[in-house]
């Protein structure tokens, strides 16, 4: 193999898997998967992207720590969005990494990646106490509105 291609291979390989570690190191800092032979009550999240604002509805949810919601989530709009679900720190660092890498997709307890036109479930359970978001980091589409809450009490 040539130094470059083999150089060009050895990056390659390097960002894939430090990307790799980033993303699944995930701590779950919004609670944990959800157990599905367990109740849960079913949030429809719908997201839009249309008059250049970028929305969840609802993009607000309050629910009692140690409770499983299963969300339904709707992607309304033209573009591709996500659901991720995290402390803001968390979803803060993880945007970093999307800045780098945005075409990433999603496919993890805590967050999908879903089309327009598509729909995609992820069943939570809150066993942690405190106020968490839910945003799509998809460059721009959080700064553009694409965020909202859930507080656990």
């Amino acid at each position: 193999m040539k130094q470059s291609s083999l150089i060009a291979a050895t990056v390659l390989l390097l960002s894939s898997t430090s990307l790799a570690i980033a993303h699944d190191a995930e701590h779950f800092s919004a609670g944990e998967p959800g157990n599905s032979k367990k109740s849960a009550r079913i949030v429809t999240v719908v997201m839009t992207d249309d008059d250049g604002a970028m929305r969840y509805s609802p993009d607000r949810l309050a629910v009692k720590k140690g409770e499983q919601v299963r969300f339904i989530i709707q992607n309304k709009g033209v573009l591709r969005h996500e659901f991720t679900l995290a402390s803001v720190q968390d979803n803060n660092k993880h945007a970093e990494i999307m800045k780098k890498y945005p075409d990433m997709e999603h496919d993890d307890p805590n967050g999908k990646t879903v089309d327009p036109g598509k729909t995609a479930e992820i069943l939570w359970r809150f066993s942690k106490s405190g106020t968490f978001e839910f945003a799509c980091l998809i460059p721009g589409h959080r700064e553009a509105g694409m965020h909202g809450t859930v507080a656990v009490k």
